[in-house]
């Protein structure tokens, strides 16, 4: 009697790729992720830069021209919404370059829409801003020495800021004359702002500023 033909086994299933840990579950943990994933998005985006800086821009002239509630939330949001923008864009260029591993019509079209979506924000926040100025045009007339005051304290600010995000390589100390200095100038500034909440938001794109210099000069190292 022949013994039965045995079907030779499947061939056992490949293992998912493991991915290292991310470092924590918890709020303070998630909260860190994000962090590191806007300063990942300054680092590494040029175009997220160059909302950065405009947005110091934005909060220069926030914190010294007196607007109204609905002007002042109006541009804050539009800033909010840009960078929210530019990070769905760059994660979504990080998730297609991760499933395409070679030239697809269909990936680039995908990137195309994407950087779109951040144009149009971009192009009908400066419309707002513009409209906001012509809106308000008297009191900037009468607020000459009080923008005078923002161009002569702002302009090192913002230049302070450029140097903090440019990818150039150069010395820790210069990044660091560099925050401190635009620490120093921003605190003038806040002794006669018209707005706290532009203050604060113009100190907080120094901080992510700064934090981006950090990270690149980390991965440099690498």
């Amino acid at each position: 009697m022949s013994s039965p033909v045995l079907s030779p086994l499947p061939p056992p299933e490949p293992k998912p790729p493991s991915y290292p840990p991310r470092g924590g579950s918890g709020m303070l943990a998630s909260f860190l992720h994000a962090w590191n994933g806007l300063i990942h998005t300054v680092v590494h985006q040029r175009n997220m830069r160059v909302h950065l800086v405009s947005a110091v821009l934005v909060g220069l002239v926030g914190s010294g021209i007196p607007l109204g509630l609905a002007e002042k939330v109006t541009l804050i949001f539009c800033v909010l919404l840009i960078f929210f923008a530019e990070i769905l864009n760059s994660a979504l260029e990080h998730l297609v370059d991760l499933a395409t591993r070679h030239f697809d019509e269909k990936a680039r079209l995908t990137k195309d829409a994407a950087a779109a979506g951040v144009l149009v924000l971009a192009l009908g926040t400066v419309v707002i801003f513009s409209a906001i100025l012509v809106h308000n045009w008297d009191t900037v007339v009468s607020s000459g020495p009080r923008i005078a005051r923002q161009v002569v304290l702002g302009v090192p600010l913002t230049l302070c800021v450029i140097g903090l995000v440019l990818p150039h390589p150069r010395p820790a100390w210069v990044d660091g004359v560099a925050f401190v200095m635009g620490a120093l100038l921003l605190g003038m500034l806040a002794l006669s702002s018209t707005s706290p909440v532009f203050t604060a938001m113009t100190g907080g794109l120094l901080v992510v500023a700064g934090a981006a210099a950090h990270q690149r000069r980390r991965e440099a190292r690498r």
